[in-house]
């Protein structure tokens, strides 16, 4: 086939980098408000919504192997990256389709009443996403890389550059955006989130990324399969493992590695060959804590998020556009990093190896989730103390226009201020009050109130008409503010066409974002306006007295009340957390990758990086068990714990690292084939020992 260039490239490799960049928004844009869709939409508790988070994660790292075993010895590349392709767009319109509802399936919250409907019309979806973009993983790459003629060195390295930006592109774009589309009013319900549009949005950039694809067909160079090199690895490694035990009586002599076993049936050069791996394997087991730690920026850390002020003057950021920071600092800190960091540690004449890089990046992992908690610390210094089960609360709210004596034993009388609460909440341990009031004559009242819940004890003008209303028993979600209104007059009133409220009553809670909102009070009649500017997460009460002034602006007349306070802790706050951990990938992640590539035999690339994948995948099944196990009681604790334990592994792989010789598989494959083409036939199975190598070690990642 004639190849087609542009300025000295393949044009078919620009269709591969639109359809990368394409791919990783539409994965990492529904990624992005996957934890909260499972929280708030689907109203997961955040153990549960962490979990399958993690689980969903994980099966995107395990179906690599599975995408490349059908790519090499059946499908080819190609057809692999089609057909998988068009099952991960599949995914992604029918993850937006679980999130649509309409009024007529949903309470009065909003949530959609057929639940178990959606919940399995998400899990298809996830499980179809997680084949698709796990499949297509190792293909796409490989697959530009087969554009390139060996001459064209230069330029397979550019593109791989090229690729990885594109990569981290789309990932920045997406989690910016993303979550700006899922903080809008469809329209279906005023109460709900736009996830549709959230996950309508990837979707539509995965049916661009397949027909992108598609359209450069019949330029690409499409190399056909060539069969499996991991199969051949397990193959030969289960039949090591068959003859050992077979041949396990004392009789046989023993052999210097248990591989050796399989020079019966497998050529002597593949069995060196998959020690190399093995040993590269084995210095991969301490490897998943650091990846457990490192996903949970997606999960743990925007949950944590959700309860923090995210505004950043007039730029108000979302707790999921958060994790925009961790590309952000990738694309500062890799330059960084191999231009300036690591030629002044060499210049200094320290021997910074691979592994001791990585074992600083487990480090720096350890150090974020430190901070993380220390975060959490601060947090929950601001959280109110809500009751118990066996516990309740009471505020007490004077709505006359004269100072009010109040006595609810066991507490001291307290004294209240006309259209003004008591300073805090009162807990009890018994439901069962006796209510005192200081007035001519003194007027006493018996009230049950309702374990676990907040109540406020509503006082009007006529002070003998007190009455109990329900508080809310948690801060509002997302980042929303509560706000209820309590009628002080003998007439029916209107708010801004969201609150009725009857003469002297209550009205229910109604949720509104954050900034300044501007309210309409009317009776029929006569009407006037005042504004309040609300920040995150907090519940007020506003108190319009029966002597309210109508007039153009009735700002002054109305009260208004909190009754739990705003998020208070800065997002900015996590950044010193994002920066650690980024830190830790750069010196982790993208070192252990060219780690693997420098000790690895030259057919067996593939192998590694499927391992190294499997590690991520292990990663973050550790966070659904520790999720599901754990039960912590406070989220600080939690994140320590994973600090200590990915300590303790640091470690452990520092122990490893210690022991491990590198070595330069090109020059012990050289020396292997020229021992064999030496060897007579016939001469006894004795294995090559891999000796230490006097080797220069390549610094630059």
């Amino acid at each position: 086939m004639q190849r087609v260039e542009c300025f000295g490239y393949p044009v078919s490799i620009f269709f591969i980098v639109v359809n990368e960049f394409c791919e990783r928004f539409s994965y990492y844009g529904m990624r992005a408000v996957l934890v909260l869709y499972f929280k708030y939409f689907l109203r997961w508790d955040d153990d549960l919504a962490t979990s399958i988070y993690h689980a969903f994660v994980a099966l995107c790292y395990l179906t690599p192997i599975l995408g490349a075993i059908v790519a090499d010895s059946w499908l080819g590349k190609f057809k692999t990256i089609i057909y998988l392709s068009i099952v991960y767009t599949i995914g992604q319109v029918v993850m937006a389709v679980s999130a649509i509802h309409d009024i007529t399936d949903a309470n009065k919250d909003g949530i959609p009443d057929s639940i178990t409907v959606h919940v399995s019309l998400a899990m298809v979806g996830l499980i179809l996403i997680a084949l698709g973009t796990g499949g297509i993983k190792p293909c796409v790459s490989a697959f530009g890389g087969d554009q390139f003629e060996e001459h064209q060195t230069q330029q397979r390295s550019t593109f791989f550059s090229v690729f990885y930006l594109c990569i981290n592109a789309g990932s920045l774009l997406s989690t910016l955006i993303t979550p700006i589309l899922r903080g809008q009013d469809c329209g279906i319900h005023s109460q709900q989130k736009c996830y549709p549009l959230a996950f309508g949005v990837p979707a539509a950039l995965m049916v661009v990324s397949l027909i992108v694809f598609i359209a450069g067909s019949g330029m690409y160079v499409k190399a056909a399969p060539k069969g499996n090199i991991m199969l051949d690895v397990c193959k030969c490694i289960g039949f090591a493992i068959k003859n050992r035990f077979r041949h396990r009586s004392s009789k046989y002599p023993k052999r210097e590695h248990w591989m050796d076993w399989a020079h019966e049936k497998y050529d002597k050069l593949l069995i060196a060959q998959i020690k190399m791996v093995l040993k590269v394997l084995f210095l991969y087991i301490p490897l998943p804590m650091f990846w457990t730690l490192f996903d949970q920026k997606g999960s743990r850390w925007t949950l944590q998020a959700t309860t923090m002020d995210g505004t950043f003057g007039t730029l108000i950021l979302q707790p999921d556009q958060m994790q925009t920071v961790n590309p952000i600092l990738i694309l500062t800190l890799v330059p960084i990093m191999d231009r300036i960091v690591y030629p002044l540690i060499r210049k200094c004449g320290f021997n910074f190896t691979p592994l001791k890089r990585m074992t600083v990046g487990m480090f720096l992992a350890a150090m974020a989730f430190v901070s993380a908690a220390l975060v959490q610390i601060q947090i929950d210094k601001t959280l109110p103390v809500f009751p118990t089960s066996s516990q309740s609360q009471l505020k007490v709210v004077n709505m006359g226009d004269a100072q009010l004596m109040v006595t609810i034993p066991p507490n001291m009388p307290t004294l209240i201020e006309p259209l003004q609460a008591s300073k805090d909440y009162m807990t009890f341990d018994s439901p069962n009050i006796e209510v005192t009031l200081d007035t001519t004559p003194v007027i006493s009242k018996a009230f049950t109130l309702t374990n676990g819940l907040r109540q406020t004890l509503i006082i009007p003008s006529d002070p003998g008409a007190m009455y109990l209303t329900e508080d809310l028993t948690s801060k509002p979600e997302q980042g929303n503010n509560g706000i209820r209104f309590v009628n002080g007059m003998n007439a029916k009133l209107n708010v801004s066409g969201f609150a009725f409220i009857e003469p002297l009553a209550t009205s229910r809670y109604v949720l509104v974002s954050q900034g300044s909102h501007k309210f309409t009070i009317t009776n029929g009649v006569q009407s006037c306006e005042f504004s309040s500017w609300f920040g995150f997460g907090g519940s007020y009460t506003f108190l319009i007295p029966s002597s309210i002034t109508w007039t153009e602006h009735c700002g002054g007349s109305v009260v208004q009340l909190e009754d739990i306070k705003p998020n208070s802790v800065h997002m900015a706050l996590q950044i010193p957390q994002y920066f650690l951990i980024t830190a830790g990938e750069v010196v982790f992640s993208v070192t252990g990758l060219e780690f693997s590539y420098s000790q690895a035999p030259s057919n067996m690339k593939a192998v590694l990086q499927a391992g190294w994948l499997f590690t991520v995948a292990m990663g973050n099944f550790t966070v659904l068990i520790v999720a599901e196990l754990a039960k912590l009681p406070k989220q600080w604790a939690e994140y320590v714990l994973f600090a200590s334990l990915l300590a303790v592994v640091c470690i452990i792989f520092s122990i490893m690292a210690y022991f491990y010789t590198y070595i330069n598989p090109v020059e012990i494959e050289a020396q292997f084939k020229k021992k064999d083409d030496l060897e007579p036939e016939g001469k006894d199975n004795k294995t090559f020992e891999m000796k230490p190598h006097d080797l220069k070690e390549k610094q630059d990642a």
